[in-house]
């Protein structure tokens, strides 16, 4: 395994984004500025960034149109609903693809660990156990990624960065919260860093957790907000329990190196910088 960003090679020369939020949107330029060939397949006619081809589908139903043969994928479908609802759309994606790329990233979740309890931070050797739908869900759809196009697949913790600012807002508004609660995340850019990696190594890990390097109970992260943007911290819930999971990044940071924004400490004191305007607006 290539141990560091720097020397991964070209990216694919075309990729197929497979829903186009956020992520694709920062994720495209990245291949566009290397060579590569990006299009985009949404449900929605929003303006795309330049170079960027879109295909305009609905995966619910089969495709009405044969889609490009493309070297990569990355699914970044939001949750379909229903347990198979992944699946669902996955079909239909093969069936419409003339052959299977040879490299495709699917982007699941930590929360495919909702309802189970460790001792121990999970690490990527850890078995999903998941009793909820969402989670039955969304391990569904990682295997059926596997199943028709040998995904890797990269689970996120809480994803947070520009115009993700709910925790923020919780802080403004003195929202009641679980300081007890274990927290995870990652911060938008440096998940957009892994998917881009895993495209361009020649052998990437089967399955990377996208977690920082703390992970902390939600009280440590209010605090170091309020105390940044100056106001009080959210009250306690006190009939809330230590809840969640710790989960371990360390095979992430052996694929990147260090990460853009390590702990919650410089992603958030970055969000506030930037979104803090120079005539006292508030914070998004």
């Amino acid at each position: 395994m290539t141990s560091s960003a720097s020397t991964i090679p070209a990216p694919p020369a075309r990729t197929l984004l497979v829903g186009f939020g956020k992520l694709g949107r920062s994720l495209a330029p990245r291949l566009l500025a290397d060579g590569g060939d990006v299009i985009a397949l949404r449900r929605s006619d929003d303006d795309l960034p330049v170079g960027v081809v879109g295909i305009r589908a609905d995966l619910a139903a089969p495709l009405k149109v044969q889609l490009p043969a493309v070297d990569a994928m990355v699914v970044t479908l939001p949750p379909p609903g229903g347990v198979a609802g992944y699946r669902t759309a996955l079909t239909h994606l093969a069936d419409a693809l003339p052959s299977v790329p040879a490299r495709t990233v699917f982007v699941s979740s930590t929360g495919v660990f909702e309802g189970s309890a460790s001792a121990h931070p999970i690490t990527e050797q850890d078995e999903p156990t998941p009793t909820g739908e969402r989670a039955r869900g969304l391990y569904d759809g990682e295997r059926a990624a596997i199943e028709l196009f040998s995904a890797v697949i990269v689970r996120p913790a809480g994803i947070y960065g520009p115009g993700r600012g709910f925790l923020l807002r919780q802080v403004r508004e003195n929202a009641v919260v679980n300081h007890r609660r274990r927290t995870n995340r990652i911060h938008e850019h440096d998940l957009v860093r892994t998917l881009d990696v895993l495209l361009r190594m020649p052998e990437p890990s089967a399955l990377v957790h996208a977690v920082d390097a703390a992970s902390v109970p939600l009280g440590e992260v209010v605090e170091f907000i309020a105390r940044t943007l100056g106001v009080d911290a959210p009250r306690d819930d006190p009939s809330a329990g230590p809840i969640g999971l710790v989960h371990d990044g360390s095979l992430l940071r052996s694929l990147l190196g260090e990460l853009q924004y390590p702990t919650y400490v410089e992603g958030y004191a970055a969000m506030i910088a930037e979104a803090t305007r120079p005539d006292g607006g508030r914070v998004s």
